[in-house]
């Protein structure tokens, strides 16, 4: 679906004048939409940028197909969630629905460590959501465009293939306070060794840029070794269609 039809739909679905280009209403609308309240800003480059980060994509101001894709989908996930069902805290227990859309594109052996990291968290008074997994190769050769032979900024030195999240071994994670999404918050921090404990990868662990809302499941096969021997190990792995894990 082309952006200008990407656009229309979600103004459709917002109930706002269907004309396919993207004001300060619409902007306003969709974020009213995903974060259950009206921004507190009438900075519209702050609005968009807020609203990405919360649909998972790079939060550079400058919306593009990926940008109105992830809002797409972030509009039909958070509608109306029902109220979650009890759960004991167990890692196959279901969560949100915002989060099980995400989880789902994991691969079936990182999704109940998703699932337990959000119940570990709100055991310990931290509300999250599982907001960006599984990213193709085509999205993660958009975003390296960008800033190359693309408009906008660059904002990623990985070509498709060179990201975990190409693989269905990594998520990231949202904070919420009161209903609201924390960009930034000390909870991120908190959950670290939380999340190391139950056997995942922190970005906050990383040694140049760090990531403290990335987690990850590295492969027993390469527990100790470099990034970028993994990550030829997971593209020759998935060319021979055979288990990215073992």
């Amino acid at each position: 679906m082309n952006p200008d039809a990407l656009i229309t739909q979600v103004q459709l679905n917002i109930g706002v004048t269907a004309d396919g280009i993207a004001g300060p209403r619409t902007w306003n609308a969709i974020y009213e939409k995903i974060f259950g309240q009206p921004a507190t800003t009438t900075d519209l480059d702050a609005i968009i940028k807020a609203i990405q980060k919360m649909a998972g994509v790079t939060p550079d101001g400058d919306p593009g197909p990926l940008t109105w894709t992830a809002i797409s989908n972030s509009i039909t996930s958070v509608a109306e969630e029902p109220p979650a069902e009890p759960n004991t805290g167990n890692a196959g227990d279901k969560v949100d629905s915002r989060s099980e859309g995400v989880i789902s594109s994991l691969l079936p052996e990182v999704q109940p460590l998703a699932r337990q990291l959000v119940h570990k968290a709100a055991a310990a008074g931290i509300t999250i959501k599982i907001i960006s997994g599984l990213r193709t190769f085509s999205q993660q050769d958009a975003l390296y465009a960008q800033g190359r032979t693309a408009p906008g900024p660059k904002v990623t030195n990985a070509k498709g293939g060179y990201s975990n999240h190409n693989f269905g071994l990594a998520f990231d994670i949202g904070v919420f306070e009161n209903g609201k999404y924390m960009g930034e918050s000390p909870s991120y921090n908190k959950l670290g060794p939380i999340g190391v404990s139950i056997g995942l990868a922190w970005g906050g662990n990383w040694v140049s840029i760090k990531d403290t809302p990335h987690y990850e499941l590295r492969p027993a096969w390469a527990k100790d070794m470099p990034e970028s021997d993994m990550l030829a190990g997971l593209r020759d792995r998935k060319a021979r269609s055979v288990s990215l894990l073992v």
